[in-house]
Order: C-alpha cells, then structure tokens, then sequence
C-alpha cells in the first residue's frame, strides 16, 4: 500500500508570509484559462469574427475569479458544512485552508458571467460557450490540490489495488481510493479534451454550455462512487452523496440545453430555407 506524503500545505514561506499550495493550485487555474481564452480569441475563426478582444477575456476572468471564490466558499458553507460554520462564523473567511464547492463556485461564475453579458452586450449562452471549454484543466489542478492538502480521500478499498493509499487525515490506517486524482482525470483532463474537441467547429448558441453541463456532471457522479461521501445538508449517505445530488440538475439542465441548442438551430434552418 501507498502512503500519502503528507506534503507541507505551505508551498513557500517568506518571512510572515506563508503560500500555500491550495492558493498555488488557483493561480495556475486561473492562468491556464487566461492563456487558453488567448488563444482561442486568435485562433478560433468564430471568436475572430464575433469580435472577441483579450480586454474582455480579462474581464471574464476578473469576474470569474469572484465568482469562484464567493460561490464555492458559499457552496461549502450552505452545501456541506452549514452547521459547522454556523459554529465557527470565522472560519467562512479561511479559504487558504481549502474547502471550496465546485457547485457553488458554478454558481457563482454563472452569476458573474450574467453581470459579464449585461456590461458587453452579448448573449449569456455566448460567454458561458465560451469559458466552458476553458474550465476543466484549473479543475484538474484544483483537485490535485486537494491531493496534496490530503483533504477529500476516497473510499475504503481493497489493499491489493496497486494504488491503494492510506491518509492519515482521515484518522485511520485504512487504504483508500486516491479519489481527488480520479476526479483529475475525469472532472479535469477527459472533460478538457472533450469540449476542446466539440467546440473547435461552430455549435449552436447553448450546445458547449450544455456539454459541459452533462460532462462534468456525469463525470462528477461516476467518481463519487469512489470517494467517501460528504456529510452535507442531508446527512451522510453510502447510496446517493451530496455531490451526486448536486451533479444531477447538472445532467438533466445540460441535456435540455443540448436539446432546446440543436432544435433552436433546426427551426432557423428551416425558417432560412423558406426564404
């Protein structure tokens, strides 16, 4: 079996400043979408010609930024935690120490992203279609992050799995799912090359949204099954967790997106052909 390497969680200490590898991890998310939405402005021929300028990509990660940091720790706090941070109001504002929800940190880019298209004109499903192949690597790294805290380990497994690795966080010795790499690979890098792939032709107005929306979800629900489920709002469950919960509007909203995308596209082709 596997031992996790207990890494320091302070990455690098100046003096009385201490960085952590968790406030790292958001960094390097945040830059990787800044240098992708570059790209995809000047290279993609639909960005091209709608006009996209690096200025407003600046603003979306602007707005991003508070939205995923407002969301997720909101998310954590309602979603996951709300009796304890009621205990320890405080603790709401220490997110150096980790404990951010995907889901409310969604959210809260949804939010943002609302605010993003009343300022510069256009169309919500637009900007969202944009960000949302721009999203699952700063995921990846976000989860590995929660690797390297320790935090969210997954379930208990059997010993012969070659990978099988004891936490010590968790308070015993058993061996356990390395979960938070699991959702790397799922929620981050298989999700990444999926929508890079979708959205590199033109899509209907809505279509990369809702991919996005049934891939993560999906994704989010399969890894579930190997991490040890969170106690959250209703109580700690081994059948369905808080995170499937939550993952499952995710499916169902994305899947009528893709619909209500491709029949809008339909009816202005045949509006088009009647023409």
């Amino acid at each position: 079996m596997l031992i996790h390497p207990q890494f320091d969680p302070v990455a690098l200490r100046l003096g009385p400043l201490s960085i952590h590898w968790y406030g790292l991890m958001y960094l390097l998310a945040f830059l990787q979408f800044w240098w992708l939405g570059r790209r995809r402005i000047r290279t993609h021929a639909q960005y091209i010609a709608d006009g996209w300028t690096v200025e407003q990509l600046d603003d979306l990660l602007f707005y991003g930024v508070l939205g995923v940091i407002l969301g997720g720790r909101l998310g954590e706090v309602i979603f996951y935690a709300p009796t304890y941070y009621l205990s320890h109001p405080l603790e709401i504002l220490a997110i150096w120490k980790g404990g951010m929800s995907f889901h409310g940190g969604l959210l809260g880019v949804l939010v943002a992203m609302a605010f993003a298209s009343w300022k510069m004109q256009r169309p919500w499903l637009a900007i969202t279609d944009f960000i949302a192949p721009l999203i699952s690597l700063g995921q990846a790294v976000g989860r590995i992050g929660n690797f390297i805290n320790g935090e969210l380990w997954g379930r208990v497994c059997d010993p012969s799995l070659p990978w099988a690795m004891v936490f010590p966080q968790s308070g015993d010795l058993q061996p356990r799912h390395p979960s938070q790499l699991y959702q790397a690979g799922l929620e981050g890098l298989a999700l990444f090359v999926i929508l890079w792939w979708f959205s590199a032709k033109p899509r209907p107005l809505g279509a990369v949204s809702g991919a996005f929306l049934v891939g993560y979800g999906a994704f989010r629900f399969v890894a579930e099954y190997f991490r040890q489920p969170d106690a959250g709002i209703f109580g700690r469950s081994e059948v369905i967790s808080m995170g499937q919960w939550l993952s499952l509007p995710m499916v169902l909203s994305g899947i009528a997106l893709l619909f209500w995308a491709n029949r809008r596209q339909k009816k202005d082709k045949d509006i088009n052909s009647m023409h």
